[in-house]
């Protein structure tokens, strides 16, 4: 949750910077806003790819988990049969 507000934000600067050097046309863009546009938006890429990133890995994570609750499950349904079966061996 983090990333993704951290990314949000830096698009939210990387276009206020992109409007600001668009309305301030009068005199062009200058060589340092148009390299800090590069990076920002190159900032902003990455970001997103990490993101995207971390969203798999948190799919996979939340994949295994559910294989081995469904094992854990047929484990005790098992424990239950088990012991069933052993309770009406005679004595």
């Amino acid at each position: 949750m983090r990333l993704i507000n951290l990314v949000r934000n830096t698009a939210v600067i990387a276009t206020f910077v992109a409007a600001t050097a668009v309305l301030s046309g009068c005199g062009g863009v200058s060589e340092a806003q148009m390299l800090e546009l590069k990076n920002l938006r190159a900032e902003v890429n990455s970001l997103q790819a990490e993101a995207n990133s971390l969203r798999d890995e948190r799919s996979s994570l939340e994949r295994d988990i559910a294989e081995r609750n469904a094992k854990l499950q047929q484990c005790e349904r098992d424990k239950e049969q088990t012991k069933a079966n052993l309770e009406k061996l005679p004595k």
